[in-house]
């Protein structure tokens, strides 16, 4: 019998390592030696008793952002081999229901997700079925091969933001998230993207990855700063950080006929103050962003090519027995993005 570790979410605030018999893949699945898992904003929910993408009830391994090598295929398995370096899309839809069948899978009434209701990457191994594996060239790392599921979800927003050649767009907050948007808005052809954000070390990594300013809220009025550069007309704001004050102001310095796009994961409770006569008198357009049901082979396709930066936003690696530290430690996870090795050094 062989045996792994993982990280198990027990119930609110409560990971244990634990050991396990490592999985057996099925006919159509594969095992994975998870070589990287990133720490999503979802986990940190979870973590704190809300609620990811959907329901998560303990014991459960956390965990959706993550890559590794192919261990083990199951005997009707096609599309990979052992040794393959891959990531994985979580999203484990049933193809047969209502949404399913009218292509919004991202919105499966029998959703499942890995790392959230089935077993996922803060583990040393990981099965998962054989459809949901993308391959990684040689050249990417196991840690950008991770970011591919953010990137995926990115995708999703930054189509639905609806962002065409030209727009002046505005993201409000520098994390992971942000900083993928600002970089996605850009290859959708903005003419320009400011990034809205507190903390200087992200502002300046903004700038580095071509913002064509930044914004320090603390210190600076938003909207006179914009005035202040000549920019009248903001046709997209894209909200990252969750927060009744940023969402509200978004609405504020968005143009007529403008889009709003509220992407982040935020409490199931969570509410803003819409004054509903703006957006009848301006025309907005204001839209959500879940899940990225279509998007990971496009995310996986600007990672195997350069066209993107994933990593110049990371905090920094950390071990499987570091997790339920970074989920617990607003202070840790306000310096970049995670990344969980379980099986020790990656590249």
């Amino acid at each position: 019998m062989e045996l792994m570790k993982c990280a198990v979410f027990e119930g609110k605030r409560d990971i244990q390592i634990r050991t396990r018999e490592i999985p057996v893949p099925g006919p159509k699945e594969v095992l994975i030696k998870v070589m990287a898992c990133g720490i999503c904003g979802s986990d940190v929910h979870i973590f704190e008793g809300d609620q990811g993408s959907t329901s998560t009830v303990p014991p459960q391994v956390q965990g959706h952002e993550f890559s590794g090598i192919v261990t083990a295929v199951g005997q009707e398995v096609q599309n990979c081999r052992i040794g393959d370096r891959v990531c994985v899309d979580p999203a484990d839809n049933c193809n047969e229901c209502y949404y399913c069948a009218s292509g919004m899978m991202g919105h499966c009434e029998n959703m499942g997700a890995i790392g959230t209701n089935i077993d996922g990457g803060f583990s040393q191994y990981c099965k998962v079925p054989a459809r949901l594996v993308h391959h990684l060239e040689d050249h990417v790392t196991y840690i950008q091969g991770a970011m591919a599921e953010p990137l995926a979800c990115c995708i999703n927003g930054a189509d639905r933001s609806d962002i065409k050649v030209g727009d002046n767009v505005v993201v409000y907050g520098g994390g992971m998230i942000g900083l993928l948007l600002l970089q996605l808005a850009q290859l959708k052809g903005a003419s320009r993207v400011v990034l809205v954000e507190p903390v200087e070390s992200k502002r300046q990594v903004a700038e580095k990855l071509g913002a064509s300013f930044t914004i320090n809220p603390m210190e600076q009025n938003v909207k006179d700063v914009l005035a202040e550069k000549g920019i009248d007309h903001v046709q997209v704001v894209i909200e990252t950080c969750g927060l009744k004050k940023t969402s509200e102001e978004a609405m504020e310095i968005v143009d007529r006929r403008g889009t709003v796009l509220l992407f982040a994961v935020t409490g199931v409770e969570s509410a803003i103050d819409l004054k509903t006569y703006k957006l009848f008198q301006k025309e907005l357009t204001v839209k959500g962003s879940y899940c990225s049901p279509y998007d990971m082979g496009r995310a996986v396709e600007l990672i195997n090519s350069g066209r993107i930066d994933v990593t110049s936003m990371l905090a920094g690696k950390r071990p499987l027995e570091d997790l339920a530290e970074i989920l617990a430690s607003p202070a840790e996870r306000a310096k970049g993005k995670w990344v969980i090795l379980p099986n020790g050094e990656t590249d």
